[in-house]
């Protein structure tokens, strides 16, 4: 997730205006529910863009509640997360290398819950946030911890090396997660692999921001996509991402309840 971008066309499935305030206009909440709507019907068609819309959390929105959400996720959280159920399908399968120079197949986690987010090593924006909330997930588990894995996967072509995924899991607190692994590879590899899962990504040269599709997806000890989630951020005038930490634990305990229903 590169900076404030991190989000498409980051975001992908959500297109990011990079530190875009939020309307809280009523035409802004007919929008994103709209939004909503349009992004179920585009998963149900076997591929979808989701738009993200940088939002801070609204009245409005928690009354929405998509069906088929576990009872364990408020519909506040549901709504906070973007949160989705998606036709349950195989998720598309790769081999790359994690942080610790593993090289594994994603079809390696079979039996436990994957959480898996696309991140950028070098991503000041909302990445860091995401790591956050991963971090609060691995913790708000409990006992469920060691049946659920934490995954990312690299969208910084010009930072593919297993050290850049090392040096952000360790500054972010991620390697205090057991089962966290942030992927990387041959750009090739990696593109077909942002193409399968249907994250875009713009990375116009080195030191220009990657601007990329941030997006979360639940898959369940089988192997099956089960729902889908839209990190989000709020940016200061200055465009730094924040979150309010209430919004940060909410998201970190609708990812642990999400990834508890699922497990087997």
């Amino acid at each position: 997730m590169g900076n404030a971008a991190d989000q498409p066309a980051d975001e992908g499935v959500r297109l990011s205006a990079p530190a875009a305030q939020v309307s809280r206009s009523r035409f802004h909440r007919l929008l994103v529910a709209a939004l909503i709507a349009w992004t179920v019907v585009m998963l149900a068609a076997g591929g979808f863009v989701l738009v993200v819309v940088h939002r801070h959390q609204e009245q409005d929105l928690n009354e929405i509640r998509p069906s088929g959400i576990p009872a364990s996720v408020s519909t506040q959280t549901a709504g906070l997360m973007g949160l989705s159920p998606v036709p349950q399908r195989p998720s598309p399968g790769f081999v790359l290398t994690d942080q610790d120079n593993h090289t594994m197949a994603l079809s390696s986690f079979r039996g436990r819950v994957v959480v898996l987010e696309f991140m950028d090593p070098h991503c000041t924006d909302i990445c860091p946030l995401v790591s956050q909330e991963f971090v609060d997930a691995y913790h708000d588990l409990g006992r469920a911890a060691d049946r659920v894995v934490f995954v990312a996967v690299n969208v910084n072509q010009f930072h593919a090396g297993v050290g850049a995924m090392l040096m952000y899991s360790q500054e972010h607190g991620l390697t205090t997660i057991p089962s966290w692994h942030f992927f990387t590879g041959p750009v090739a590899s990696l593109k077909a692999v942002w193409q399968d899962y249907n994250v875009q990504v713009v990375a116009p040269n080195p030191n220009a921001d990657i601007i990329h599709t941030s997006i979360t997806y639940f898959i369940d000890p089988s192997g099956r996509q089960r729902y889908v989630a839209s990190p989000m951020a709020d940016h200061t005038a200055a465009g730094k991402a924040y979150l309010p930490a209430a919004d940060l634990a909410a998201w970190g305990n609708g990812i642990a309840n999400l990834a508890k229903s699922l497990v087997s």
